[in-house]
């Protein structure tokens, strides 16, 4: 704890201890399952390979009628990749192409880059072994064998997989259903004129998309004035028919924050105040029943909160058993002397040296620092850093997926 704030590592327990996982369960095609959750583990009812076969183009043959090196042997057969070919007669050899299955008889494949065509023969100019580029039935995934876990997150390899053990659907959990808005009598839509005292509305633009990154499906409800009245009339729409409202802004205790007392007249609210820089402020509740949570209203810190906190929480509740982001050790191409009292997430890139550098402004408005950088530097509560200490850097590659 940092005075009345809970550490970044509390809060972001508490958060997850809410957690709902969804329960609904759909079969979807193999072919557009990638981003979905897998609910019931994939085991495979075949051998892959489903038989012996080659791993090159060359000639297939019994390693012992190959004694030494110049040994010429009669081609019986052609096998390409799709067919069957027959038993191989002893001291013969046949022409087989990757994949296919190897013939009863043969033990051992010669890639063809040592072995010469001679006629209706083969000269084979090395002493091969038995076994030489032969993928073994079941190598790879033996029947039976699981194949992929319950609770992934479906990859694109993962239903190359699915698909090549033959799963024609899979069975994944249905998807999150996501309500947001936008508070603020001063937020713009782009593309309007920018009235004295208003800004353009980049949270709205920027939480879409993170959210349906994140494979939800997302309700957008606009920007909402700054009356109490419309505030809790669109939290009870927002509330039907979805899992999660997703708020920016309006949760501090200001005369024009109508946020909070809208979710606490409609349901339950919980205000947070998080030892992170940025970020901070957070607030988590229920609204009949949807989950709500509300991030800060400034651009990089709903930007890093989402990403932190917002991120793992929409995993879990999605049913994804490994929420945790990924994180690299890199050397600090910088000095940072002066920390703060809270746990800081700087914008940060590695560079082509093996490092990592930070953007010269980390001010919370400064929404082209999110840009710039590729990742965010995770410096601990009160931790100075010296040039070319090692530092934990979590890449965005990970945290925005």
């Amino acid at each position: 704890m940092n005075g009345n704030m809970l550490s970044f590592d509390e809060a972001y327990e508490k958060l997850l201890g809410f957690v709902r996982p969804v329960r609904e369960i759909e079969n979807v095609d193999t072919m557009v399952a990638a981003g979905r959750v897998l609910a019931v583990a994939l085991n495979s009812t075949i051998n892959q390979p489903p038989m012996d076969n080659s791993a090159m183009d060359g000639y297939a043959l019994r390693a012992a009628d190959v004694p030494a090196v110049g040994t010429r042997l009669p081609v019986s057969q052609r096998i390409p990749a799709g067919s069957v070919g027959h038993a191989l007669q002893p001291g013969t050899a046949a022409r087989i192409f990757t994949g296919a299955p190897l013939p009863p008889g043969a033990d051992t494949v010669v890639m063809q880059e040592l072995c010469e065509h001679d006629g209706e023969h083969v000269v084979i100019n090395t002493v091969p072994m038995p076994g030489e580029a032969v993928r073994r039935m079941g190598e790879d995934i033996a029947e039976g064998e699981q194949v992929l876990p319950a609770g992934l997150r479906l990859t694109p390899q993962a239903v190359a997989l699915a698909a090549s053990v033959g799963a024609a659907q899979l069975p994944v959990y249905r998807r999150l259903k996501v309500a947001v808005f936008s508070t603020g009598s001063e937020l713009v839509m782009p593309g309007e004129p920018l009235p004295p005292g208003g800004i353009y509305n980049s949270n709205r633009f920027m939480l879409r998309a993170l959210l349906v990154g994140l494979g939800c499906e997302v309700e957008d409800f606009g920007i909402v004035p700054d009356r109490l009245d419309q505030t809790r009339d669109v939290l009870r729409r927002a509330a039907e028919g979805h899992d999660l409202i997703l708020t920016s802004g309006g949760v501090s205790v200001g005369e024009e924050d109508h946020v909070k007392p809208a979710v606490e007249a409609e349901g339950s609210l919980d205000m947070w105040k998080i030892a992170m820089k940025p970020g901070k402020p957070l607030a988590y509740g229920r609204v009949h029943g949807a989950a709500f949570i509300g991030l800060p209203g400034n651009p990089v810190s709903s930007f890093v909160t989402f990403l932190l906190m917002v991120r793992p929480f929409l995993l879990a509740t999605q049913g994804v058993r490994e929420v945790a982001p990924q994180s690299l050790m890199l050397r600090a191409d910088f000095d940072w002397p002066r920390p703060d009292r809270r746990r800081e997430f700087l914008r940060a890139r590695m560079n082509a040296q093996g490092g990592v550098e930070l953007f010269a402004n980390q001010g919370s408005a400064a929404l082209n620092s999110t840009v710039w950088a590729n990742g965010l530097v995770d410096i601990p509560a009160g931790t100075p850093v010296a040039w070319g200490e090692q530092v934990r850097f979590l890449p965005y590659g990970d945290l925005l997926h």
